[in-house]
């Protein structure tokens, strides 16, 4: 029974479930006052291609994974504290409908629901657990986020110098601004401190020129290149909205 589901021992049995789904290396979910909120299969834009992610939404959490078996079976939770979520709604285009963009400080990306009905559903739970961390006072005033990245298959050239990509002059991504750019155009590397504050990341020559130029006026003019290095792989608080109509949307709502 679904309204059964906000009682504390269903709700930490719940979750429970969720842990056990991602097998032996599962992350501990359950602590103390987390609601598991919804969940519900969303596609999920990566660099090459659209793919199919599990999320789970609790009332302070949004975690989201891979699905290997009958959508009971996940594997690769990523976490991401709602603290540090912005949504940004997003038009339609022919290819691809109902999606909105889920921006954080490590990686921005877009999302697509299969309605427009079960996107404002995602969105409207999204923000009201917010609101709730909110009055809380655990969100934070001011966040830098990550721009997302654009997909492989809309760029044929170099956003910077318009080469053509080949199978020998392939296809990176800049880190500050998302551009799709060829290696002589990213050759740069910097420090980009809400996404990795310790190892300088790949950044494309106008990015990386605005980080000089930046880290020479903040040197009194001294020089501010990076070194080059190798790039690596890439108690319960119900929602005050209504429950009853989106539990049968692909968000399954818990109370």
């Amino acid at each position: 029974n679904v309204n059964k589901i906000a009682f504390p021992p269903n709700n930490r049995r719940r979750i429970k479930e969720v842990e056990n789904s991602f097998g032996p290396s599962a992350p501990e979910l359950f602590t103390p006052g987390r609601f598991l909120k919804g969940e519900g299969t969303l596609m999920k834009q990566g660099r090459k291609k659209w793919d199919q992610k599990m999320f789970f939404l609790f009332n302070d959490i949004l975690v989201y994974s891979s699905i290997i078996m009958n959508n009971r079976w996940y594997k690769n939770p990523k976490i991401i504290p709602l603290k540090d979520i912005k949504l940004e709604d997003m038009e339609d285009f022919d290819d691809v409908k109902h999606q909105w963009l889920i921006c954080t400080p490590r990686k921005s990306f877009h999302v697509s629901a299969s309605s427009d009905e079960e996107k404002k559903a995602w969105m409207q739970h999204i923000e009201a657990c917010q609101q709730s961390l909110l009055q809380e006072s655990v969100l934070p005033t001011k966040t830098t986020y990550a721009k997302s990245w654009i997909p492989d298959r809309v760029a044929q050239k170099c956003m910077r110098c318009l080469a053509t990509f080949t199978a020998i002059n392939r296809r990176h991504h800049c880190r500050k601004c998302g551009f799709v750019v060829c290696n002589a155009c990213s050759k740069g590397r910097a420090l980009i401190q809400h996404i990795n504050p310790n190892k300088p990341l790949r950044v494309c020559k106008v990015c990386n020129k605005t980080e000089d130029d930046k880290n020479f006026r903040l040197r009194g003019g001294s020089s501010g290149l990076w070194e080059d290095s190798e790039e690596t792989s890439s108690d319960e608080d119900p929602l005050n909205t209504n429950i009853t109509k989106m539990t049968n949307l692909g968000l399954n709502l818990f109370r």
